[in-house]
């Protein structure tokens, strides 16, 4: 018998060392979860603050280039029209460069993505080549949305 209560003390001491254990890893885990939290919160701070210096002040000028050269790089997804505020008309051509992916699967939609792709190199070329006033009144003041 007393090895029986033996045995039940020995049980009751592992359970109780399972259980701190289980304690002690459940406050490391969790403390390692906050300070990753605030290390994320901060380099997403730290991105934010970033992206919003580089496009934040992003005057006329400065929107005639990334417009234009964004235009000739991803002009099919219509990201130059988004750049310059004209968020219709840069759905217009992502939902069309998107329709055309899917519809690349019938052999039609490959057309597709070419002619969007084909518009915004067509746009870029027109925004770089334009003069900075004349950018700026034809596109931000004027809102000329196409071409």
């Amino acid at each position: 018998m007393s090895d029986d209560k033996n045995l039940g003390d020995d049980l009751d001491d592992m359970l109780d060392d399972a259980k701190n254990g289980t304690n002690d890893f459940a406050k490391d885990t969790k403390r390692t979860a906050n300070e990753f939290s605030e290390g994320a919160k901060k380099s997403a701070n730290e991105f934010s603050e970033g992206a919003r210096g580089a496009f934040g002040s992003v005057s006329g000028d400065n929107k005639k280039i990334l417009a234009g050269v964004l235009a000739i790089i991803l002009g099919g997804l219509g990201v130059h029209k988004f750049i310059l505020g004209y968020n219709k008309e840069g759905g217009i051509l992502l939902g069309i460069t998107l329709l055309g992916i899917v519809l690349s699967c019938v052999g039609i939609g490959i057309f597709v993505v070419w002619i969007t792709g084909l518009i915004g190199l067509i746009e870029g070329i027109i925004y770089l080549t334009k003069s900075d006033a004349e950018f700026y009144a034809t596109y931000q003041v004027g809102k000329k949305p196409w071409f």
